[in-house]
């Protein structure tokens, strides 16, 4: 488990796609270059960690539940929803920056590092956002009812934990939690 003490992450420009947003960062190492936020209640959203655990196999991205401490400071600081919120999140770092990625954009980007054949679905980046984000939102708000909903937070396993970004300090940014 990646342990972050203070994140720096004012909004970015607004348009809630691809967004500048410096990130001036105070995390221990290894800090991240991608993270992706999501939903840890959602059986779907589970079910793409699990496939991101899997088949990013130079460990490129480190995943964050968006109901942990780190997810919820994540997501206060982009202005997202802290519960009713409909899309994954990718953080890529720029240099000292990250940049955001939401919905179909962070889903393409993502499946376009994995290794095996889930590379072949970025492809569909082709297809106009616009579109691509209607059959996401689609999914999304439909996604506890088709794929189920958890009660609690799924937890990463012993084996995985150092792949994820938990913890957050807003209070003390020189002192780990």
């Amino acid at each position: 488990m990646i342990t972050a003490t203070c994140i720096n992450l004012p909004g970015g420009t607004g348009d809630g796609f691809a967004s500048r947003a410096a990130l001036p960062l105070a995390m221990l190492p290894p800090t991240p270059d991608k993270i992706v936020l999501f939903d840890s209640l959602c059986n779907l959203c589970n079910g793409w960690s699990r496939l991101i655990l899997k088949y990013d196999r130079e460990q490129h991205f480190t995943l964050c539940r968006a109901q942990s401490a780190a997810g919820q400071y994540l997501l206060r600081q982009l202005g997202m929803p802290l519960y009713n919120y409909e899309t994954m999140i990718l953080l890529e770092r720029e240099n000292s920056s990250f940049r955001q990625y939401h919905k179909s954009d962070a889903a393409l980007r993502i499946t376009a590092s994995l290794k095996g054949y889930w590379r072949f679905l970025a492809l569909l980046r082709y297809i106009p956002r616009p579109i691509r984000d209607l059959v996401y939102d689609l999914v999304a708000r439909n996604r506890y009812r088709w794929f189920g909903r958890r009660n609690h937070c799924l937890l990463p396993n012993t084996a995985d934990e150092h792949r994820f970004l938990e913890e957050v300090s807003e209070e003390n940014p020189n002192e780990p939690v």
